[in-house]
């Protein structure tokens, strides 16, 4: 079965943004990882180091938020408005090819789906009617 859940990009600011919603609804980070933390082969500006690359932040049994920092060298600055995408996670990488597949028909696709260093299936794309959505697949931790 699909989660759907919203992926925030913020421009520098998404700790901070977290923070405050951790104020408001409790719960937990259950992933934080900042630029520095990525694989060497991507070239990230050492002023970028400290941003958010990801975020998870459950706050029920049944929602939570992503984020990250917008990236100038990787994605360019976050378009507030356009700031967000629609996060779905799968449970097997058939479901993840399919739903890509089919949700990217007649879009864009921004990130072809591949699998990616966090060991995820993971593709990003808008589709036809302007909606920013990344599909993953993340395999069990053995």
């Amino acid at each position: 079965m699909a989660t759907v859940n919203a992926y925030l990009s913020f421009n520098g600011n998404c700790e901070e943004a977290f923070n405050f919603y951790k104020s408001v609804f409790g719960g937990e980070f259950t992933t934080l990882q900042r630029f520095k933390d990525m694989p060497s082969e991507y070239k990230i500006p050492e002023e970028e180091g400290e941003k958010i690359m990801h975020i998870f932040y459950r706050f029920s049994k049944e929602t939570c938020l992503m984020g990250c920092d917008s990236s100038s060298s990787m994605f360019g600055e976050a378009v507030i408005g356009d700031n967000f995408s629609l996060s779905v996670s799968v449970e097997t990488d058939e479901e993840c090819t399919r739903i890509f597949n089919a949700l990217s028909q007649g879009g864009e696709v921004t990130m072809p789906l591949q699998k990616v260093f966090w060991g995820a299936l993971f593709g990003s794309f808008t589709d036809r009617f302007g909606i920013n959505w990344m599909i993953s697949h993340e395999a069990p931790k053995a």
